[in-house]
């Protein structure tokens, strides 16, 4: 089963070309679920290598998942994993009958995504801007660019010195399954990331490295999706913010914001990535806290807020 699983994940890589995190999720819960059919608890079920038996083992393995007090979405998404591991092999050959074919997921009610208000972003951008420094700077400019253009933050720390593009004021991105797009450098994130380039990144860089990466970390190699979420949580925690900020917020308040500023769905739709508008359509249900109305006091502003263009 354990080269069966590395097939299946090279085949999520190189023909379904998900994500390095995507791939990674399914690296784990794959792995429980090997852990699980290796395990004394699954051969006492065996009884033989049947159908019925491995029907059986995929059974107590969701059983298992419950009785260890998991949440429904944890299970839901390993539920998912298992289903399609053996439907890949199922139609490889490798399996006569499929023993996750009728297998169930419990029902997940999807919490919103949370915004947060104009105010709140200003406030975390300004906490970036009052640190000084070539890692102010980048910060800084991180922040705008996100809360700009609504990037991932996994396309965010994938940005290439290249991919800005100070002349059309256009940013390339490459999102989920390798899909590229083009997204507008808003005029209150572009003095941000000018001024990083000219006095921050210069800083961080190591002389002689070619390293191509937008934005660095201090020993001046590319900055990870967990080096930035380091840095967004204590900006967070600093603005009083630390229970409300994720990976994602800038995101999903750039999106709820957008809509709020009249943005039409489909070019929601296009900005974000989405391969699909039902996903995009999740935005339409989230409130955004009062103060997105009020402008900034002039100490936490951080740089006009404008609306994007449509």
């Amino acid at each position: 089963m354990r080269d069966q699983i590395e097939d299946f994940l090279a085949y999520l890589t190189q023909e379904r070309r998900l994500s390095a995190n995507t791939i990674t999720a399914y690296r784990n819960d794959l792995g429980q679920l090997l852990a699980y059919l290796e395990s004394p608890r699954a051969a006492a079920l065996a009884g033989g290598d049947g159908p019925a038996a491995r029907r059986g083992q995929v059974l107590d393995f969701v059983l298992q998942l419950r009785e260890r007090g998991y949440a429904p979405a944890t299970i839901a998404r390993k539920i998912a994993a298992t289903r399609s591991l053996f439907h890949f092999l199922s139609q490889r050959g490798d399996l006569g009958d499929n023993p996750a074919a009728e297998l169930g997921s419990p029902t997940v009610h999807k919490a919103l995504p949370r915004a947060l208000s104009v105010r709140d972003v200003a406030l975390l951008i300004g906490r970036a801007a009052r640190k000084g420094g070539p890692d102010g700077l980048r910060d800084r400019a991180m922040l705008h660019l996100l809360y700009a253009t609504g990037m991932r933050v996994t396309e965010l720390v994938s940005l290439n010195v290249q991919d800005v593009n100070l002349e059309t004021n256009q940013v390339r991105c490459v999102g989920r399954g390798g899909r590229e797009r083009t997204v507008p450098l808003e005029p209150d994130a572009r003095p941000a990331v000018v001024d990083y380039l000219e006095h921050g990144r210069p800083v961080l860089a190591r002389a002689g490295s070619g390293e191509t990466a937008l934005f660095l970390n201090q020993r001046g190699d590319r900055l990870t999706r967990q080096g930035f979420w380091l840095i967004m949580k204590a900006l967070a925690r600093e603005c009083g913010l630390e229970s409300q900020v994720t990976p994602h917020t800038l995101r999903h308040s750039f999106a709820a914001h957008r809509l709020r500023d009249g943005v039409s769905l489909e070019r929601l739709r296009e900005l974000l990535g989405h391969a699909n508008i039902s996903t995009t359509q999740i935005y339409t249900q989230v409130r955004v806290s009062n103060t997105y109305q009020e402008e900034p006091r002039p100490a936490e502003r951080a740089g006009d807020l404008a609306p994007i263009s449509q």
